[in-house]
């Protein structure tokens, strides 16, 4: 080749631009590597024990004679070896007797047995029965929770204004009737711009099963008028008002209904300021749901099989059982 034709090549110069990728990528794993080993631990006795199995596992393992059965070894053989049996610790016989005329011994244990299943037994099936008689508890408390949104969503209006409060207290649905708004102070007769919450109240109680209380709740400053001698008068007559106004429609049933008035022997805050004082003159509408038959059998059932395993407290707390829907 001449060397016009040298010249006339068409190789481009230097290196193509994919060495300069490629020497990249190799330098990144030489370094990836050298860290990994760098991080690495290597027990040694562990690396020879493998090294070992691994040889004896698939190179010759064994010399013997052609006359003799060939023998294999086995990895797992080599490397644990088994348990060795200890005896009981227990060297004496625990049941004996010197005296023939004893029952048998066997009998006397399975009469100890029965004798404490009898007395440990009504204590765990109490303990479960109670579990189960507890989570009904809870799912129906959760019902009534649900109760008391939905009333408090139909008196929203009310609730913002600071005239009505919806609460839950195990089975209880209380709807606290505020002074403001219902009640003149010092006077029993009913607003009548409350009359419309009457018949939200009105259609809200039709639609829910249970009994009704309503009570009369006074401050502790003392009254006495030609209408009210005490604030037990007003209290009651309260609540008598109210009552009368959910019964005008026709549409409750007043067998459901309880009715009185406690004046200041139950109030929600101390009796030391105006606005304590506001807030406990009310009138309460407490609806009692009520426990269907099999719950309360089951509640008598557990206190029968355990007493004390269900106490009152924790009755009253989870599902504000009165003493009369106990037993």
């Amino acid at each position: 080749m001449s060397d016009e034709e040298e010249k006339k090549c068409d190789c481009p110069p230097r290196l193509p631009a994919w060495m300069a990728t490629f020497a990249d990528l190799m330098s990144l794993l030489m370094c990836f590597f050298v860290l990994l080993l760098s991080f690495s631990e290597m027990d040694v006795l562990k690396f020879k024990r493998l090294a070992g199995s691994m040889r004896e596992a698939f190179g010759v393992q064994n010399v013997i004679n052609v006359t003799s059965i060939p023998k294999g070894t086995s990895v797992v053989a080599q490397e644990f070896s088994p348990g060795k049996p200890d005896p009981t610790p227990i060297q004496t016989v625990m049941q004996q007797t010197t005296i023939a005329d004893l029952p048998n011994l066997e009998q006397v244990c399975e009469q100890e047995v029965e004798k404490a299943l009898k007395e440990e037994c009504p204590k765990v099936q109490g303990e479960e029965l109670s579990d189960i008689v507890l989570e009904k508890i809870k799912m129906l408390v959760e019902e009534t929770e649900n109760d008391a949104i939905t009333m408090a969503s139909a008196l929203e209006q009310e609730v913002r204004n600071n005239q009505v409060e919806v609460e839950t207290r195990g089975r209880k649905i209380v709807i606290r009737v505020q002074e403001k708004g219902s009640f003149e102070s010092g006077s029993a007769d009913l607003n009548p711009e409350f009359y419309p919450v009457i018949d939200k109240l009105v259609e809200l109680l039709s639609e829910m099963e249970g009994s009704v209380s309503v009570e009369g709740h006074s401050d502790s400053i003392p009254i006495r008028t030609a209408r009210f001698r005490s604030n037990w008068d007003l209290s009651a007559q309260r609540a008598l008002e109210v009552a009368h106004a959910l019964f005008d429609s026709g549409e409750l049933d007043q067998s459901r209904f309880n009715i009185g008035g406690y004046a200041d022997t139950h109030p929600l805050v101390p009796n030391d300021s105006p606005e304590n004082r506001a807030r406990n003159r009310r009138v309460e509408i407490i609806l009692q749901q009520p426990l269907d038959e099999q719950t309360k059998e089951e509640i008598r059932q557990a206190r029968d099989v355990a007493p004390g395993v269900i106490p009152d407290n924790e009755l009253n707390d989870w599902g504000g059982l009165s003493p009369d829907e106990i037993f």
